[in-house]
């Protein structure tokens, strides 16, 4: 096998379980690996510490295992057996209103590169790294392996995630089956998923809990849901007894797809839909929302563009608590990786000093456990939330 060999004193994060090398820490790469190539890495010694998949970049590897072992088809079958029964742990799965969940998430399951979605009987497979993509027949094995004939339909779906000349030299494409859409139930509630035409593998399925939480809150309550991509939180806040609920999007196909899932779950008289830029809707709308949700898509990717996307929070987030009616609740929402949790709720203060209104904090939301997040990787939160009440 192909070996990464650290610099001096470069092993440190290696010893503490944290998942990925950087490329300012390589000494020398020895057997000419190429991108997608298994790896061992060593520490300046040549003492062995860890495996994982090889890609030239900042992110030179990324760890799949921490011991010594065979990385084959069993390898992957007890990865998603762990993973499974975890899942079962925490009450995720096999649960009687809910047929939907993830399965991998990349770090928080010990698999960089890797998400896997159930949309029930169908499992979306989507890789971030050219390691895992040039894993994924091993993958679709172990998926059929350990969740067995609950799985009907495998989709890989990477073309939008792998990066350069990989990217334009795949499509995404099925491995098992051919449904390119089906019905969900999340909560007793109906969602129409796309995962081939969708964004991500076709549904938010992190929001899940959030969703639920905003549904308390939504008796006789006027909602706007700005960025609503599918109408998760529409569904949500009709199905707990509001009385008009607006979904807002730029998105003619995710506005398509709102008015659906409405209609699915029978809720169509109380809501009304709007194709249409998020900030000019706000700064025309009337000061009459008891609930405002805003979950805009991640505004940064990168640390580079982190202040750029702070000040596109503050701008958003203070338009929304001018606009809201007094003692409204605001649920706002950062996916962004690099946007930590104490910087977004900073940028709140922030938003609510240039709205001039008093905010309090009622809730800090994350991610569910089914997006589980590595002790040894805190990067892996990435979803940040925080429910205010705006006086």
């Amino acid at each position: 096998m192909k070996k990464i060999i650290l610099k001096s004193k470069r092993d440190a994060s290696v010893r503490r379980r944290h998942p990925w090398i950087f490329s300012g820490g390589v000494k020398e790469a020895l057997g000419g690996p190429v991108n997608g190539d298994l790896v061992e890495v060593f520490n300046n010694k040549h003492e062995f510490l860890a495996s994982g998949h090889y890609q030239r970049g900042s992110i030179m590897v990324r760890i799949i295992s921490f011991e010594e072992e065979t990385i084959d088809d069993s390898f992957w079958v007890r990865r998603l057996k762990n993973a499974l029964d975890y899942r079962q742990t925490a009450g995720i799965i096999d649960v009687e209103h809910t047929n939907c969940f993830r399965l991998i998430h990349a770090e928080g399951d010990g698999l960089p590169g890797l998400i896997i979605d159930i949309y029930g009987d169908t499992a979306v497979v989507q890789c971030h790294s050219i390691g895992m993509y040039q894993s994924l027949s091993g993958i679709a094995q172990a998926i059929e392996q350990t969740l067995g004939d609950r799985i009907q339909h495998i989709y890989n779906k990477s073309k939008e995630t792998l990066f350069g000349d990989a990217q334009k030299k795949i499509d995404n494409s099925f491995l098992k089956g051919t449904a390119t859409e089906g019905s969900i139930q999340e909560h007793d509630l109906q969602f129409l998923v796309n995962w081939e035409e969708g964004q991500k593998t076709g549904f938010f399925l992190d929001q899940r809990d959030n969703r639920a939480l905003l549904k308390t809150f939504a008796a006789d309550k006027k909602i706007l849901n700005a960025f609503c991509y599918t109408g998760g939180f529409s569904v949500y806040g009709l199905a707990g007894g509001a009385k008009q609920v607006d979904s807002v999007d730029i998105s003619a196909k995710a506005m398509e797809l709102t008015d659906k899932n409405v209609a699915l779950n029978g809720f169509g008289p109380k809501h009304r839909s709007f194709t249409a830029d998020v900030m000019q809707f706000l700064k025309d709308a009337d000061e009459d929302y008891d609930i405002m949700v805003v979950d805009p898509p991640a505004f940064a990717k990168s640390l580079k563009k982190r202040h750029n996307a702070v000040q596109g929070y503050k701008r958003l987030n203070a338009l929304a608590m001018q606009k809201i009616k007094s003692g409204g609740i605001l649920f706002t929402f950062s996916c962004s990786q690099v946007v930590s949790a104490q910087l977004f709720q900073d940028t709140m203060v922030a938003a609510a000093l240039e709205a001039g209104r008093q905010v309090r904090i009622m809730h800090r939301l994350s991610q569910p456990s089914d997006h589980p997040v590595s002790l040894f990787h805190p990067e892996g939160s990435y979803l940040k939330g925080l429910v205010l009440q705006v006086l």
